[in-house]
């Protein structure tokens, strides 16, 4: 099964939750999607699980969006594949806490 090492970029207070400052490496087996992706932070960061995706659902949470190469991809399957960016690490995949109120 290939491995790919994708760059995930976090918003400051997962980082601070993680423990990590910057932008983080993932080893991510087999297809890369946001699913794979999320599913590799939550192994490497504990801290993690429940954050980002529900943990009995699995889905995305409201209030988290997924970007790649600046398009916002939340509304896509999480088991989508990737573009080749993503893959490769030439571009991160970015997860940005959404604001809510007025």
């Amino acid at each position: 099964m290939s491995v790919s090492v994708v760059r995930v970029l976090l918003p400051a207070h997962l980082k601070t939750l993680a423990g990590v400052s910057g932008e983080v490496g993932i080893d991510v087996e087999g297809v890369v999607s946001a699913a794979s992706i999320v599913g590799a932070l939550e192994k490497s960061y504990p801290a993690l699980r429940g954050t980002i995706r529900n943990p009995v659902t699995e889905q995305r949470r409201p209030f988290v969006r997924f970007f790649v190469a600046g398009e916002d991809i939340s509304h896509q399957p999480l088991n989508e594949p990737l573009p080749a960016n993503i893959t490769l690490g030439a571009e991160p995949f970015i997860i940005i806490g959404a604001m809510a109120g007025g």
